[in-house]
């Protein structure tokens, strides 16, 4: 019998959540998405000594005070490691807009310009590129223009339903509906554990895939930040899911048989379609506690791995 990986890869683009180059090579995924976070722990691991010290290289050649320096070395090295994982995956690599521009439309446009351009002073594949942008209205907003420019976007930090649907409606190539981060706002919100397809993070992804292949919108659904495997199993025939290195092992190392539960031919919705105003969307977040807490939440923690990798640089430099 083929190891639960293997099945789910069958029914399933599976994605690696991780910037380690060797994961990478040893899962053989078909995608890879990187972040603040990631960048940062790549940053320390031998492998990218390389690639640090060009970005060091980069920033001290650049104009303005080390401040700016700092923030276009980190942009370098985000680009540089991008590049190397598209050396590996057949597929495409999403490289993360600063989280700190979440709620400037216009900051965040010229951002995914810039690194997009990177990856083509470095030799990158521009077109193997998705830029990630938090899925606020002002993130959502900058995707549906950078998506008329052929600059293809994942909106991550994805807690409802309504950003979904704005996601959607903005044409978006690829959304990133965390499943993880939902559960655990849950387990502590309720004071209980959930698991199997009670799991609200696996509830909120499947009710997303199935209206998006309800009404044919072409937005790829890319499950992410997993908990556990068994989150993992529930969303098999999802679009895609991004999975760190530990639970890909796990998958590996298991052999039971892995049944298919989400099908895009045969959706498992009846929802009307909707379009969101503005108005609208900032209602419906504020009525969803867990989205606007974890969202909040999601981008501070990025912002803050974003500031400790520039201040790694700045003491360099």
């Amino acid at each position: 019998m083929r190891n639960q990986l293997d099945q789910l890869k069958s029914m399933t683009k599976v994605v690696a959540d991780t910037g380690d180059i060797d994961a990478i090579k040893h899962y053989k995924p078909v995608d890879a998405t990187t972040n603040p976070s990631l960048i940062l722990k790549a940053a320390e691991l031998p492998a990218y000594n390389e690639l640090f010290s060009d970005a060091l290289e980069y920033g001290r050649q650049s104009a303005g005070d080390i401040s700016t320096q700092s923030k276009l070395a980190c942009d370098w090295l985000a680009v540089a490691i991008g590049k190397e994982i598209q050396g590996v995956v057949p597929g495409v690599v999403s490289t993360e807009v600063d989280a700190r521009l979440s709620f400037n439309t216009q900051a965040t446009i010229e951002k995914a310009r810039r690194l997009s351009e990177m990856y083509r002073q470095q030799g990158a594949d521009s077109n193997r590129l998705l830029i990630k942008i938090a899925s606020t209205w002002e993130g959502i907003r900058a995707a549906e223009i950078l998506e008329q420019e052929g600059i293809r976007c994942n909106l991550t930090l994805l807690f409802s339903f309504a950003q979904a649907q704005a996601c959607a409606e903005a044409g978006a190539y690829l959304i990133s509906p965390f499943v993880g981060r939902i559960l655990d706002w849950y387990k502590q919100s309720e004071g209980r554990d959930y698991a199997g397809a009670e799991d609200p993070g696996v509830v909120s992804v499947s009710r997303i895939f199935n209206y998006y292949k309800q009404h044919g919108y072409k937005t790829t659904v890319m499950g992410a930040s997993f908990r556990n495997t068994g989150e993992i199993r529930e969303l098999a025939g999802c679009d895609c899911l991004t999975i760190g290195p530990s639970l890909l092992e796990e998958l590996e190392n298991t052999e039971q048989p892995l049944k298919q539960k989400l099908h895009a031919e045969k959706p498992v919705s009846d929802e009307p379609r909707v379009t969101l105003d503005e108005t609208t969307f900032r209602w419906l977040m504020n009525e969803d506690a867990m989205a606007t807490e974890k969202l909040a939440e999601g981008i501070r923690k990025f912002a803050k791995d974003q500031v400790k990798l520039e201040q790694l640089i700045a003491r360099q430099l």
